[in-house]
């Protein structure tokens, strides 16, 4: 990726919506040039969104759950898509706002999800209703062996560090100006 293409998705990771043209001057190049690159990176795909992060307790969410699943055995691609297909479902029918959910390695476990809760009594019940449905044989949850979760309390304000892009789009930033010295 050049360093004119990093600069300015680092620039959008801090604020996406900003003009072409405020966007130009803070990475040294023309309104033109920012707009051509904007719509390569979109082609590319390396543009997936343009969004914002809100305050998720002043949205009436009190827990941000991270679960763990552990699968029983790694899953075909027929079964992953089932397991999709029934995961999109429950989000439906329990109102439950994913963040992230993807298959990984680590800590023993085989899929994270990040999730947000109204209280803690929705998270539970969200929880025993996965548990309850990988429990009765559902062909989509009979992979999973265990669910686990780590909570953070949205009400508390000693967090360590907020979730923003702007840290990412800093730290890419870094990078680029150490390969150069």
């Amino acid at each position: 990726m050049k360093e004119i293409e990093l600069k300015l998705i680092s620039e959008l990771m801090k604020n996406s919506r900003r003009s072409d043209r405020d966007l130009a001057k803070a990475i040294g190049t023309s309104q033109p040039t920012v707009s051509r690159m904007i719509g390569k990176l979109e082609k590319e795909g390396i543009i997936k969104e343009y969004t914002m992060i809100p305050n998720f307790r002043k949205l009436g969410f009190e827990i941000m759950a991270v679960i763990f699943i552990k699968l029983n055995h790694e899953l075909t691609a027929e079964e992953r898509e089932e397991m999709y297909k029934a995961s999109h479902e429950m989000e439906k029918r329990t109102h439950t706002a994913f963040f992230l959910v993807m298959d990984g390695i680590g800590i023993n476990q085989d899929v994270i999800a990040v999730s947000f809760h109204k209280s803690y009594s929705d998270y539970a019940g969200y929880i025993q209703r996965a548990r309850e449905q990988a429990a009765s044989g559902m062909k989509a949850y009979m992979n999973v062996d265990s669910i686990s979760g780590f909570l953070v309390d949205l009400n508390n304000d000693a967090h360590y560090q907020s979730m923003t892009l702007s840290k990412i789009a800093a730290h890419l930033r870094a990078i680029e100006s150490e390969k150069k010295e």
